[in-house]
């Protein structure tokens, strides 16, 4: 079912569908930007007049795509944007988690990491490199917070042009059309809205034992500390706790990661196992079944870190930094949903989506999109492309709706790892033993045999039904630049590629991804999945 048209009357039908007929989702013509602004002048003259036609609370990338895509389609816009510190006292500007202390700090300290891996390879290839590389942390965070705040004037730019407004401030429900909105200092006022969208995104959790907050840094800390972290403890088995604690170590840090049960829950097992072991291989620890007890700092404010292990061992170390990675919460708590009627999660804070229209909260005119959605993927991507086409149907009358379903994603540890669709254990729960095929292949990438790195963890797998030409459900790949690899092959797969059509396609030599279009050997054949040659 398409989303709800909120205001529009009835007599505005024909034009909607005349619209559809004309519209191009990708870019908007003239002709059906005066058609979007006519039938929006319809739905507002037989209904109250609002003060805005959106009101966006959350200026992160999907609240920002959304707002943007809807002031395009000519609707008046305001995007309500403000950032509480974190326990560390830690601030940002616009642009949500993944501009300011996500994706982008993050890939470009891992790069950072991997030209650090690159100079001692290098050395191998001829080049007079006598001295080993070190990093100098300050230049580092420098140089990198300064693109991230280029990002942050980049976005307030953008908004300008786009002629929304934009107000470094707090909203919060008040009814299902009022928005109140407090500003940094303190002033406090009412606005209206045809439509009200909540974009504001997550922020990491900490474990509920003595020290966590007074002494424990997390991401939002991280990618801005003036001093180097020095000794590290990253508590978690998430991605964040993986990632960082893999450019850490590539960066000379000792880093240590502290797991209570299984890494990378939620993603293919083998897979993540594979992560892990690359990661230890390249001097990261790892603590399993641990977990901390209490964060103590020492006369010489160093942080000592008590935990217990699976057999209730008590144990104890000493860090200069401790990271805690342990999950997110949707930043919900003071939205006032209750006050409205949003249905929500108290557990997780998400807002609940409607099954047939996943960003409609139980609340018409009310929507949620990005990390505060249940049950949705928490990536950048998923919530610049919902925001947008929930502005074409809210102010184009346009049906689709994002498709949750084979999203792509990327975990930026040392040797990448990028997947889609259904891990093999998914896999095997929905279609049954019998009716999945694994093709498989261990790699060797042409650039390490000269500097004579491990390549024991490249490692590609293919999960397909075993009827038919085999339609692919999911890929995995583990290896240099995965995202780049796995990009490429998502789209096939959400276009149905099947096994065969993979196998019958010609690969680009010498590169990684050359194999996966030639994996042959099956999980269930038992014969040994190395790749020996060309």
């Amino acid at each position: 079912m398409a989303a709800p048209i909120v205001g529009f009357p009835r007599n505005a039908a024909c034009i909607r569908g005349c619209l559809q007929l004309r519209w191009d989702t990708k870019r908007p013509s003239l002709y059906t930007l005066g058609f979007s602004k006519f039938v929006r002048s319809l739905s507002t003259s037989s209904t109250v007049q609002h003060d805005y036609d959106l009101v966006v609370v959350g200026g992160g990338s999907g609240g920002l795509a959304c707002s943007k895509e809807a002031a395009q389609l000519g609707a008046r816009v305001l995007v309500l944007d403000y950032v509480d510190p974190s326990p560390q006292g830690s601030r940002w500007g616009l642009g949500g988690c993944c501009v300011n202390v996500g994706c982008i700090p993050k890939k470009l300290m891992h790069h950072a990491a991997l030209l650090g891996h690159a100079v001692q390879d290098s050395k191998k290839y001829g080049w007079n490199a006598h001295v080993d590389p070190t990093i100098d942390w300050t230049t580092l965070t420098t140089v990198v917070q300064q693109h991230v705040k280029s990002l942050n004037w980049g976005h307030r730019v953008q908004l300008k042009d786009k002629q929304v407004d934009y107000q470094n401030a707090k909203g919060s429900l008040l009814d299902p059309h009022t928005v109140r909105v407090v500003s940094a200092n303190g002033k406090e006022k009412t606005v209206t809205a045809s439509n009200i969208v909540l974009a504001v995104g997550g922020r990491p959790k900490y474990p509920d034992i003595p020290g966590a907050m007074e002494h424990a840094i997390t991401s939002d800390d991280l990618f801005m500390l003036e001093k180097p972290p020095g000794k590290t403890l990253v508590i978690g088995a998430s991605y964040v706790s993986l990632e960082c604690a893999g450019f850490l170590t590539g960066l000379g840090f000792d880093t240590t990661v502290m797991i209570r049960s299984i890494p990378l829950r939620g993603f293919d097992r083998q897979m993540a196992d594979l992560v892990t072991d690359h990661m230890e291989g390249s001097g990261t620890r790892f603590l399993r079944q641990h977990v901390p007890s209490a964060i103590d700092k020492t006369d010489s404010g160093q942080l000592q870190v008590t935990w217990r292990d699976g057999s209730g061992q008590e144990g104890q170390g000493t860090f200069d930094t401790v990271m805690m990675a342990v999950g997110r919460f949707a930043n919900t708590g003071t939205l006032g949903l209750d006050t409205v009627g949003v249905e929500w999660y108290s557990e997780s804070g998400k807002v609940i989506g409607r099954e047939e229209n996943p960003e409609q909260s139980s609340v018409p005119h009310i929507f949620a999109i990005g990390d505060i959605l249940h049950g949705r993927p928490e990536l950048t991507p998923v919530a610049i492309k919902a925001g947008r086409l929930l502005a074409h149907r809210l102010f184009a009358a346009t049906r689709e709706h994002m498709d949750y379903d084979k999203v792509p994603t990327t975990v930026f540890t040392p040797l990448e790892y990028g997947s889609v669709g259904l891990s093999e254990e998914a896999a095997l729960e929905r279609f049954g033993p019998d009716q999945v095929e694994i093709y498989h292949a261990f790699y060797k990438p042409l650039e390490y045999y000269i500097p004579e790195r491990d390549a024991s963890q490249c490692y590609i797998k293919a999960v397909c039904k075993r009827d038919g030409d085999q339609e692919i459900v999911g890929l995995h790949f583990l290896g240099p630049n995965a995202g780049e690899v796995t990009q490429g092959f998502a789209v096939a797969l959400r276009s149905g590629l099947t096994y065969q059509q993979l196998a019958s396609s010609v690969g680009i030599h010498p590169t990684c991804a050359e194999e996966v279009v030639k994996m042959g050997i099956t999980k269930r054949s038992g014969l040994d999945p190395t790749v020996t040659g060309c």
